[in-house]
């Protein structure tokens, strides 16, 4: 074995609070999951925990791909470069072709991975951020003083995100470059090309908007569901009504009434309106503290590999601090009615087993980019102290 790999089988630990956050997520989405889905499950299948056993099952696999990333130096991830992009590219062309991606709901995102449908937009997007972030470190200097640096990986980014939207994907659209322009702004990008970008990118919504009878109907919902509370306005006002309903301490674990058949997709997208149904203000309030201490343990480790000079890992824990941050920030504002309806799960809670996969093992990835960051601590520890005995 080489001495890259026999450095994993370090005993130390990853960051504590980050580890506890993520556990305490995890165990209480499926808590959540079973309350929000239960009456569904049993009046559909007839099995009562029908979703609660396909996401254990999902918790299982993210746990041994989890463990996988954990095992392996983040420096392999650095050098595959290119390769990333093309395999992101190539999934999110299969999923289009005749015959091998499912539809859903009239979207085209998923293909069949061993018994799982795998949404592909989510591997897709690690894939694409472990590239991003190589690149920032290998064109440092184009990045850092002309346009090119800049416009190369939105270029990528473009082509990607036009792949998503042919399914459609709108939410992974919008993650996806909010990924990408938080990891270039990190790596030095001027501020004079973001703007440019983010008014091409208003420009390309808005146009996407107006020529979209469906995105059209869904803003238009957005900004006054009570207009039209039967069709388009439905999902919002219901998801209000049961945010409304938990006032400060909720009425309890599993009294929701709004996911009884009321709130669509109370389990998936709008599980956040259930636990405010269920356990009020408090709750709510708790799940975003958990969801801001996770961003902020993230960010550390990401200061932290700077500290280090160790970039690569800097951008790519970054990258997922923004991630997770931007679609629990997406999903909770959908939920309260301050963005359109995205289709974004609520990360490591909301029942989706490929985005919880995806999503154990960047938590995987990050814990090692961590356990890499303490080693290369108490490396320089030890080097000083045999300096300091001579």
């Amino acid at each position: 074995m080489s001495r890259a790999y026999s450095a994993s089988s370090d005993t130390r630990m990853p960051d504590g609070t980050l580890l506890f956050v993520c556990i305490v997520l995890l165990c209480g989405g499926l808590v959540m999951l079973t309350s929000a889905s239960i009456s569904l499950a049993e009046s559909s299948t007839g099995q009562p925990f029908y979703y609660l056993q396909r996401q254990m099952l999902a918790v299982l696999v993210g746990l041994m791909g989890g463990a996988v990333m954990l095992r392996i130096p983040s420096e392999f991830w650095e050098s595959a470069g290119l390769s990333l992009v093309f395999i992101a590219g190539l999934l999110l062309i299969i999923v289009l072709l005749p015959g091998l991606g499912r539809t859903v709901n009239g979207a085209t995102r998923w293909l069949s991975i061993g018994g799982i449908n795998m949404q592909v937009s989510e591997p897709a997007r690690l894939l694409l951020l472990m590239w991003l972030a190589g690149y920032a470190v290998r064109q440092q200097a184009e990045l850092l003083t002309t346009w090119q640096g800049f416009f190369k990986p939105m270029v990528v980014m473009a082509i990607i995100g036009l792949l998503l939207l042919q399914q459609p994907d709108f939410g992974a659209t919008t993650v996806l470059l909010a990924v990408t322009l938080g990891v270039l702004f990190v790596a030095g990008g001027r501020l004079k090309y973001f703007i440019v970008c983010c008014v091409a990118v208003v420009a390309a919504l808005a146009a996407l908007a107006a020529y979209s009878p469906y995105r059209l109907k869904r803003v238009t919902g957005f900004l006054d569901p009570w207009a039209d509370p039967f069709d388009s306005g439905f999902q919002l006002t219901q998801s209000l009504i049961a945010i409304g309903s938990g006032d400060v301490f909720g009425l309890g674990l599993g009294n929701s009434v709004q996911k009884l058949f009321y709130l669509p997709e109370a389990h998936t997208d709008f599980i956040f309106a259930v636990i405010a149904e269920e356990f009020g203000l408090v709750g709510s309030l708790l799940v975003i503290l958990l969801f801001a201490t996770l961003v902020w343990r993230i960010v550390v480790i990401a200061r932290q590999s700077a500290a280090l000079n160790r970039m690569y890992q800097a951008y790519l824990a970054f990258g997922i601090a923004v991630w997770l941050g931007v679609q629990s920030l997406i999903n909770i504002g959908v939920n309260m009615g301050v963005f359109p309806t995205k289709g974004l799960t609520l990360p490591l809670v909301s029942y989706g087993r490929s985005s919880l996969i995806i999503t154990m093992i960047a938590l995987g990835l990050l814990m090692r980019i961590d356990l890499e960051n303490q080693r290369a601590i108490n490396g320089g520890s030890k080097r000083k102290l045999r300096r300091g005995a001579r």
